[in-house]
Order: C-alpha cells, then sequence, then structure tokens
C-alpha cells in the first residue's frame, strides 16, 4: 500500500481544459499544451490522480498505464459533471469488507458527526466579530457536540443533531453574505453553488484514497446503503467540508466572487468554461493544501478499524 512519505511526492493534477488546450501522454509522461506549446509536464509515476475537466479521447493504452503505474482519472464535463472515472484500487481486501458488513453499531457514525460539529465550532470561533447571539449558537453548538458519543442515540436521532447543528452553523458563517440556507444540488443561488463544486471535489479526493485500502464505498457507517449511492465516501467527506466552507467565505470577503460570471438558466446558477476556471481554482487549491492530512486521517481510520480499536483511539481531525 501506498506510503505516507511516497504520497507526500504524489501529485493530484486538475486539468482545466480551455479552448484550443489538449492533454496527452507520452513516454509515460501526462503532458498539456496549446498552439504555443507545452504548458504542464509531469512524470505518471508521480501521478496519484488526475481530474479532466473538458472532453478528451481515452485510449487503452491510457488506461493500462493508470492501471500498471496507480493513479485514478476523472473525467468531468465543462458543466463539472462526471462522465468517467477509473480508479487505482487495492483489489481484495476481503477481511476488510467482512468486517464493514458485520459492523452494525453507531459509534463511527456518532465518532464522525461528533468531528464535523467539532470543526464547524472552530471555524465559527475563528470569526472575528460575534453578536450575542452568535455567541450563544457557538454555545448550542459546544452542546450538540458533548451530547455525542452515547449509546441512546439511533442513526435517525444522530441525523437530526447533525441538521439542527449545520442551520445553526451555516446561518452564523454565512449569513452576512446572504445567506438562505443550504439546499445541496439546487443552486438555488451562488454559495451553494461553490459549495457543491467544492464538496464534490473533496468527494472525488477522498474517494480516491479510499480506494487505495479496498473500502467497499457503497457500504457507510452513517449514510445508510441507497442504490449506487457511494455512502462511505459521504461519511469521510464531512468532517473535512469547513475547509470548502472557509475558503467561499474568504472569497466573498476578498471579492473574489463575481455575479456576472454566472449563469441562471431554469431558476439554477451555473458556471461554465474560462469563468469557472478562478473558482474551480482557489477550491481545488484550498483542498489540496491539506491533502496530506487527508491522507494520514484515511489512513490511520483503516488501522483503527481493521485494528478494533475503541473509538477513543480512532484519528483526530486537525484542521490547519
Amino acid at each position: 500500500m501506498l506510503t505516507a512519505p511516497d504520497f507526500k511526492e504524489k501529485q493530484i493534477i486538475f486539468a482545466l481544459l480551455s479552448h484550443g488546450e489538449r492533454l496527452s501522454f507520452k513516454n509515460d509522461n501526462v503532458i498539456i499544451s496549446d498552439e504555443s506549446g507545452i504548458k504542464h509536464q509531469s512524470s505518471c509515476y508521480r501521478l496519484f490522480a488526475l481530474f479532466i475537466v473538458g472532453h478528451i479521447s481515452i485510449t487503452s493504452g491510457l488506461l493500462h498505464r493508470a492501471k500498471k503505474i496507480g493513479f485514478s482519472i476523472v473525467m468531468m464535463t465543462h458543466g463539472l459533471l462526471p462522465y468517467g472515472m477509473w480508479f487505482a484500487k487495492a483489489e481484495g481486501n476481503v477481511l476488510l469488507r467482512q468486517k464493514q458488513y458485520k459492523y452494525d453499531k453507531t459509534d463511527i457514525a456518532q465518532y464522525l458527526v461528533q468531528k464535523k460539529i467539532k470543526q464547524q465550532i472552530l471555524m465559527l470561533k475563528s470569526r472575528r466579530h460575534k453578536t450575542s447571539e452568535f455567541k450563544n449558537d457557538i454555545i448550542k453548538l459546544t452542546e450538540y457536540q458533548n451530547r455525542l458519543p452515547s449509546s441512546k442515540f439511533n442513526i435517525q436521532e444522530l441525523l437530526g443533531i447533525e441538521g439542527s447543528a449545520s442551520r445553526l452553523y451555516f446561518k452564523n458563517m454565512f449569513g452576512d453574505i446572504g445567506w438562505k440556507g443550504r439546499k445541496p444540488r439546487a443552486k438555488r443561488d451562488i454559495p451553494n453553488v461553490l459549495l457543491d463544486i467544492g464538496y464534490t471535489k473533496l468527494f472525488y479526493v477522498i474517494e480516491a484514497l479510499l480506494n487505495l485500502y479496498g473500502f467497499d464505498i457503497y457500504k457507510g457507517f452513517y449514510h445508510q446503503t441507497f442504490y449506487q449511492r457511494k455512502s462511505l465516501v459521504c461519511d469521510m467527506v464531512e468532517p473535512f467540508r469547513p475547509w470548502v466552507d472557509k475558503r467561499i467565505r474568504k472569497a466573498f470577503k476578498l471579492n473574489q466572487i463575481h455575479d456576472e460570471n454566472f449563469i441562471k438558466i431554469n431558476g439554477q446558477y451555473r458556471l461554465f468554461g474560462k469563468t469557472a476556471k478562478p473558482y474551480i481554482t482557489f477550491l481545488i487549491q484550498e483542498i489540496l493544501n491539506h491533502k496530506e492530512s487527508l491522507f494520514y486521517f484515511v489512513q490511520s481510520f483503516y488501522r483503527a478499524f481493521m485494528q478494533g480499536k475503541p473509538i477513543e483511539e480512532f484519528p483526530k481531525i486537525k484542521m490547519e
């Protein structure tokens, strides 16, 4: 399996192909070029994952190379919808999957929700100006956090706690930039569009990491099994969402968000092509800033789960 020192040297490349740019492979190198020549070149042996926004032709030779070297490929349209995925995976980790399928407790689900609320509290505490209402909401979030873990909560009750905590958090995190509520995939306003983009990029990075260990990504601990839903990835994304939230808030405060870049179609805001590039770039960079923390978390979670450690010994989550 990939070690931490090896992963540190690996690259996660997001190729945002503009008009006239093309991606190709030559002598085990990934090359991005346009009419003026090569814009980027790096060795496939240093690749962990390649995300391609735009349409390209995939050859059998490329897929063979990805399988042999062990890097993942995710292809997305200019509208940021995934249309093809080729993940490097650890095959045949039967013992891990048996443990997943037999696991029937709620302590890991509570652990993930508790860590998510903790990070939300830290994000709010980092704000400079706090009203009395703001401070009271932090106290309420702390109370939610302190209620976990508890043997008396089932998954439905845990969903209620997480939902209540998230409403308080988002209201205070984005309330001063016209926040109307979290509406996943509805794209009713610009903050929700950017959250969807950032969370999606985070989702695929974590999916690639989980695949390294051979997890069944469709069998979650918190998100329940549902047809074709990658429930385990949904689980693992939860505590790290505040990274994305923080960067989006920063972008609003730095006037990096421009309404004219967004197109409204059938009541939904959209980003396309060149106008999407700066937004995708700063969100991706934020995630890449924490790639080692993500790797250590998934690695430590795998070891703790396989060794049957008590939940108190599962990995801590450090929010830089």
